[in-house]
């Protein structure tokens, strides 16, 4: 992903969850943390077992995700403002205050910290405090944290918004919504058909790896298979509400058996492809097993009969380790499914 398609991902995710956008800029931004979004991305069990328990009301934190890390230190590293050295009249070098600051520089002992510093006018600090009395300042204002992360791709913070939204968006039920029409004395009801959806995440792995996401629909009236299914949703009004005026076709096919409709249409997909990634896999893993044997079997046959036995555990480990490194593979997942009522006619003309 690049960082512009992170930052839409994170906003769109900071926006559903209802955070504060404190500050919005285009290498970072800072938000006060819904109470959902705290819980999930704060990892503070306790404090929330607290809330929950006592009933008060929670403190949410507060928090800034970078996108643009390199761009970002740059631009905070201009803005700091540098202290500038001059010598006071003892002729030791005493800090000043940036220009713009609005507060006087101090020299002598108030720069210091010296027993005189509080009547100096340049740091006040309470008479009776034992901090203030040995190093001449103590801070009356607690100042926040604010946490900064950089959210760049495959950075942790990153991962743990891609494991909130996909908890939460495993399954959808959703109804398109009927186009207003001018209003009339009799209502014609409107026929609603369903459609199963199931994302899947195929991936094509051995010591290279592809990954491919077929987004497959299933109608569950005639059984007819869409693929890229995302797409024909995509510019479709849904709505979880079941609008008026509608009623729904029976379905003919049960849920539990248009997913293995939908598991046997990809199995088939995916055993028209050209698999020489994998014939190619087999060699090199042939390669390197050939290459481990010659190493170990002439240390087996020189090594002291104690030492052998921790000889023949690495070499069983290693094997392992490189036959799940070469061996091809096809792995399928399924990233999120729902299911979908749509109006009646083919969804990829209307």
């Amino acid at each position: 992903m690049k960082p512009a398609q992170i930052q839409d991902f994170v906003m769109r995710y900071l926006e559903a969850e209802q955070c504060d956008i404190l500050e919005k800029h285009p290498d970072y931004v800072t938000v006060k943390l819904s109470p959902s979004a705290d819980k999930e991305l704060t990892f503070r069990p306790y404090y929330w077992s607290f809330v929950e328990r006592t009933g008060v009301p929670p403190e949410t934190m507060t928090c800034t995700f970078i996108f643009n890390p390199e761009s970002y230190k740059a631009s905070q590293s201009s803005a700091t403002p540098q202290a500038v050295e001059r010598p006071d009249s003892s002729g030791m070098a005493a800090p000043t205050a940036p220009a713009g600051s609005g507060t006087a520089p101090l020299t002598g002992a108030a720069a210091v910290g010296g027993p005189n510093a509080g009547a100096t006018g340049g740091v006040q600090h309470a008479p009776d405090s034992i901090l203030g009395r040995y190093f001449g300042f103590v801070p009356t204002q607690v100042v926040a944290r604010v946490p900064k992360d950089e959210v760049t791709f495959g950075s942790r913070r990153l991962e743990q918004i891609f494991d909130a939204v996909r908890s939460k968006g495993r399954f959808v039920h959703l109804f398109e919504e009927v186009r207003s029409e001018p209003r009339s004395k009799t209502f014609s009801t409107q026929a609603y058909e369903s459609w199963m959806q199931v994302n899947f995440k195929v991936e094509l792995a051995c010591d290279m790896k592809r990954s491919e996401i077929h987004s497959l629909g299933i109608h569950l009236v005639t059984g007819q298979i869409v693929e890229q299914f995302q797409e024909v949703l995509k510019d479709r009004a849904l709505t979880p509400v079941l609008p008026a005026h509608v009623y729904m076709v029976p379905d003919k096919f049960t849920l539990p058996r248009a997913v293995i409709y939908l598991e046997q249409y990809l199995e088939q997909k995916l055993r028209s492809y050209d698999h020489t990634w994998a014939s190619e896999a087999r060699i090199r893993l042939e390669d390197e097993i050939a290459r481990i044997r010659s190493y170990y079997e002439p240390l087996l046959q020189a090594a002291e009969p104690e030492a052998k036995a921790d000889i023949e555990n690495q070499y069983r480990n290693r094997e392992q380790e490189i036959d799940w490194q070469y061996r091809p593979r096809i792995q399928i997942s399924v990233i999120n499914c729902g299911l979908f009522h749509l109006l009646t006619g083919n969804p990829g003309m209307n």
